[in-house]
């Protein structure tokens, strides 16, 4: 079955394509924030929901990989005739993002990587385990009724309490199923490409938020390090999700990484 994408805009003479690919929740439309003002900026944007996610349903094997994934967002850029792309990935995007550079570098000439990773961590397993637990125990609500003490920070959750519980509702309502949520998150706590780094030769903005419950910002900064051509862009606030939540501050960074990385 194809996945689910959407494109919006259209590229300059010359500009590559933006492939949005989001985290966890898989769902193009965490990239509302950005969408916008991308197009606004001459940009042609494909975002996309992740196979067994939102609009793209199915089973998944219970040993799929981020490997797997990468093959996908091949599968997205032929199916939209986009030749190479600068992929901005969010957390498990971004490690798609690394994985489709390792496997398919000839496809992507930019990297964007949202509080992401190139190697498992122990904190980060930690708040997987509870939360996987939480899942086993007492089901998808309690799960996702959690979800935004990882993503966002407690001051913005409770301004935007309305907003929060809405998305909350929508994920339960479209719940993956704990099946395919289980081998998701196997897929990226098994993800390691540490050593690899030194061989992803484009141009690469690591944004990292300080205040990241989820993510230390130390796998950022260990990206920046790993990285040939990384630029190391942290945020004192934002939360796991800082580019929804700092979605200005944020989108003003990319756009400026964007003028150079893209040639734009």
């Amino acid at each position: 079955m194809p996945l689910y994408h959407e494109v919006h805009g259209q590229a300059s003479a010359g500009a590559p394509t933006l492939l949005m690919s989001s985290g966890l929740g898989g769902s193009a439309n965490f990239w509302k924030p950005q969408i916008p003002a991308l197009v606004a900026a001459g940009w042609r944007v494909v975002a996309y929901d992740q196979r067994g996610t939102g609009r793209s349903p199915e089973a998944l094997k219970a040993d799929y990989q981020i490997a797997d994934m990468a093959r996908d967002v091949v599968e997205v850029l032929d199916a939209t005739d986009t030749a190479q792309c600068i992929v901005i990935g969010h957390a498990l995007g971004g490690l798609v993002g690394l994985q489709l550079a390792l496997d398919a570098p000839s496809r992507v000439t930019g990297l964007v990587l949202i509080n992401a990773w190139s190697k498992p961590n122990p904190h980060s397993a930690r708040c997987f385990e509870a939360r996987l637990a939480l899942l086993g125990a007492v089901g998808a609500r309690a799960y996702v009724e959690a979800q935004p003490i990882f993503l966002y920070p407690a001051a913005w959750c409770a301004a935007h309490a309305d907003e929060v519980q809405a998305e909350v509702d929508h994920a339960f309502t479209h719940f993956p199923g704990e099946a395919n949520m289980r081998a998701r998150i196997g897929a990226l706590r098994a993800f390691d490409v540490d050593a690899q780094l030194p061989s992803i030769d484009v141009p690469t903005l690591v944004a990292a938020a300080t205040d990241d419950v989820l993510v230390p910002w130390t796998c950022s900064q260990r990206l920046a390090d790993g990285l040939p051509h990384a630029i190391l862009d942290r945020v004192p606030h934002g939360g796991h999700a800082h580019s929804v939540t700092e979605a200005a501050t944020f989108n003003a960074t990319l756009l400026a990484f964007l003028a150079k990385a893209g040639n734009h």
